[in-house]
């Protein structure tokens, strides 16, 4: 694959790696940082990518990397606001207002998770990622991501829907 091609594809990840970073960052500012720096350091890598792997986990990995180490030198905890999962719902008819408190609880809600729930919520509920290949992004065990997720859900419907309540057929 020439390297025009693999830039292209980078291209195309664009959005998908931003929504990524804004579920890691919390605000869009700092996701089109990382986003930028994502794509800066995979250039300037991209003879370590190998032909034949997944170009878009190697770019959430090079993403989650960065983000870590911008985490560890500010020691700030990121929170996670409602423009990540609204890029990617368009609401329409009676049920809008509804579905934008909720998805603005669920955001919030995403916000308090530690960030390794966080992330896992990020790839495998936002993004659609596979359970092996998010284990593999993150450096964790598949029963790790299993867990984790399990665990994410489960603070997700308690701080949305109530500790006592069943979590509706939202995809969460």
């Amino acid at each position: 694959m020439a390297e025009q091609e693999i830039r292209d594809q980078i291209v195309a990840l664009l959005p998908r790696l931003r929504r990524f970073a804004m579920s890691l960052t919390g605000n869009l500012s700092d996701a089109d940082d990382l986003v930028q720096d994502t794509v800066e350091r995979a250039l300037k890598n991209l003879h370590r990518w190998q032909r034949g792997t997944r170009l878009d986990s190697w770019m959430y990995r090079i993403a989650q990397n960065l983000w870590i180490d911008t985490v560890r030198s500010s020691r700030a905890r990121p929170t996670t606001g409602v423009e990540a999962l609204e890029a990617r719902h368009v609401f329409d008819g009676a049920g809008a207002v509804d579905a934008k408190l909720t998805l603005a609880d669920t955001c919030r809600a995403l916000g308090e998770l530690p960030e390794e729930q966080r992330a896992v919520v990020a790839l495998v509920l936002i993004e659609g990622v596979p359970y092996r290949e998010a284990a593999q992004i993150l450096r964790v065990p598949i029963g790790t991501v299993t867990s984790r997720l399990a665990r994410a859900r489960e603070a997700l419907r308690a701080r949305v829907f109530g500790a006592d309540a069943e979590m509706p057929e939202t995809g969460l």
